[in-house]
């Protein structure tokens, strides 16, 4: 019997790559770096890949219009709304009444603790950058529905939504940790 010759260009890593190859035909996806869940060692990075198609974030984030202290903020601003959002909710008089209908869940500290990082967010952005976040972060708009919705429909608004939005990520940054003043101010000179 004959002995099977190996490729000398065979590589054995090639054996572990699990991406999926088939996307639907609208995807939009982009690979980004992860923990490894699997790890053994701590810090270990692994390729996925992330659906963009309804988060406006992480599409500014995978296209680097953003950097990550940016894209942090942005999703901290997020999770500290869903956890707001969460908190006590107005009875529906027009449902009908169950006997065993569930009581209204207590505020915990951590809803607590996420609408006074909102308010201050709110005091930060003011009025319209509040709701310039808003509109991108938990709606996910684009700058050119956003536009839409204000009644300007021309480029130089949409320039202007996203040099502004870019400006309050920037703020959210700050906020919430991820970035000290001197570091944006030098983040902002090098562009």
């Amino acid at each position: 019997m004959a002995r099977v010759r190996r490729n000398k260009s065979y590589k054995l890593a090639q054996i572990y790559d699990r991406r999926s190859r088939d996307v639907p035909f609208n995807a939009e996806v982009a690979e980004v770096e992860v923990d490894n869940p699997l790890a053994l060692d701590v810090g270990e990075k692994i390729v996925a890949i992330r659906s963009i198609r309804g988060d406006p974030l992480g599409r500014l984030h995978a296209h680097h219009q953003i950097d990550e202290a940016q894209y942090l903020g942005g999703r901290a601003f997020q999770n500290d709304w869903e956890r707001a959002e969460r908190g006590p909710q107005a009875m529906d008089p027009t449902r009908e009444y169950v006997d065993g209908a569930r009581t209204r869940e207590p505020v915990t500290e951590s809803q607590r603790q996420a609408v006074l990082r909102l308010n201050q967010v709110e005091r930060e952005l003011g009025t319209d950058g509040a709701a310039l976040v808003h509109d991108v972060l938990v709606l996910g708009l684009t700058m050119d529905q956003i536009g839409q919705r204000r009644a300007v429909r021309t480029q130089r608004w949409n320039d202007y939504f996203a040099r502004r939005f870019r400006e309050c990520l920037d703020r959210l940054a700050l906020i919430y940790g991820f970035a000290t003043e001197t570091g944006t101010r030098q983040a902002g000179r090098r562009r």
